[in-house]
This record gives C-alpha cells, sequence and structure tokens, in this order.
C-alpha cells in the first residue's frame, strides 16, 4: 500500500489567486500599524467621520482604544460605527501619546520610552542591619 504525502507545489496556485485574494483589500477596521526608533505609528482611515466623533483611550496603561460615537442621536445612520482596541508595545510614553485627524485618517503617534520603568529602592531606605528572616531548608 502506498501512501502520498501532500505537497502544495502540485496543486495549481489556488490560494494564491488575485481573484480570490485581491491585493488592495484591506478590511474596514484595519488599523496601520508602523515602527520608527523613536515611536510607533497608528493610522486608521474613517472616511466621513467627524473629528468630534472619534475617541482614543488608554486603558490600563497597556491598551489602545480607537472607536467612533456618534455626537448626533438624530441620524440612525449606524455604518460607520468603528472600535479596536489594540495592545500597546513594552516600553512607550503613555504620557507622550498625540493623535491627529486630517483628510479622513487619524494617526496616533505613541513615542517610545527607552528607560525601564519599574521601582527604585533608595539605599538610604534599607535599615543598617539585615537580619535573616528565614533559613533555606
Amino acid at each position: 500500500m502506498e501512501f502520498s504525502t501532500f505537497n502544495p507545489s502540485s496543486f495549481p496556485s489556488l490560494f494564491t489567486s488575485p481573484l480570490l485574494f485581491p491585493h488592495h483589500f484591506i478590511p474596514e477596521n484595519y488599523v496601520h500599524w508602523t515602527e520608527t526608533p523613536e515611536s510607533h505609528i497608528y493610522s486608521a482611515d474613517l472616511p466621513g467621520v467627524k473629528k468630534e466623533e472619534i475617541r482614543v483611550e488608554v486603558e490600563d496603561s497597556r491598551y489602545l482604544i480607537i472607536r467612533t460615537e456618534a455626537t448626533n442621536e438624530s441620524t440612525t445612520e449606524s455604518a460607520r460605527s468603528f472600535r479596536r482596541k489594540l495592545r500597546l508595545p513594552g516600553m512607550v510614553d503613555v504620557n507622550g501619546i498625540s493623535a491627529g485627524h486630517e483628510n479622513g485618517v487619524l494617526t496616533i503617534t505613541v513615542p517610545r520610552c527607552f528607560v525601564r520603568r519599574g521601582f527604585y529602592i533608595d539605599p538610604a531606605d534599607l535599615p543598617q542591619k539585615l537580619g535573616v528572616l528565614a533559613r533555606a531548608a
């Protein structure tokens, strides 16, 4: 009895066909991320959305939330609702985040922080004599 193994090169390029997956297809809620030596830059196309309707928030210093809120409740059009929650990379300056909206494109700049966040123990705060609290078994 002979078993054949799956060889993707033996099939026509069905999965890479431009008819199935056109290269210009971008999902509606796509946020483009670019990394530079100084910062991380997020951009999203939001055509037809006013600057006052966009909310950019930071949650728990770890997540960047981008969403739209309708400012006019009389319109029943909810076709342009947008919400994305992105995990921020490590070592960023959360207080230095800036956002801009121009020609329907939202751009968020998250600067890098080159100082590791953490705690610091001042040697002056330590007691003069350290004692053994517990012995290893």
